[in-house]
């Protein structure tokens, strides 16, 4: 075998460690919140916002509630951002904090801000639902 060859095949080598460590990749978790709402009209809406520590918002999303009930899955990326690129990654990454707003026309009607993990329980490897049902009010 050629000193050519002998050097393609450790470049290649390299290359398929590099490449396999690479692609190893932090998973998506999910909270699922769901609930109702006293007093719901054809407008209501309802607003979750994902709360990270330093109070950094994050990822949200918004459902019209339908017959008083609702349910949003609400996706977050578990990998911890790293300023060095040549440390293998965190996949701890999880927000601190779920804040639940009931919208009527657009203006906040009810508002609950519930801890993250505590007031969540695991529903599989990658989901979080509420301990407990969520209520919220609307206007009388």
């Amino acid at each position: 075998m050629s000193v050519a060859t002998k050097v393609l095949i450790r470049i290649l080598a390299i290359g398929l460690l590099h490449c396999g460590h690479c692609r190893a990749q932090c998973p998506v978790d999910t909270v699922i919140v769901k609930g109702r709402v006293e007093n719901a009209n054809a407008h209501s809406k309802v607003r979750v916002q994902l709360v990270y520590p330093k109070e950094k918002r994050g990822e949200s999303g918004e459902v019209t509630v339908e017959d008083g009930a609702f349910k949003i899955p609400i996706e977050f990326v578990t990998e911890q951002s790293s300023i060095f690129s040549n440390l293998p990654k965190r996949c701890s990454r999880k927000p601190r904090a779920i804040v639940i707003t009931l919208l009527e026309s657009d203006q906040a009607s009810d508002e609950v801000d519930l801890a993250f993990p505590r007031d969540f329980q695991m529903e599989d490897a990658s989901a979080y639902t509420l301990r407990s049902e969520l209520v919220l009010k609307g206007p009388r």
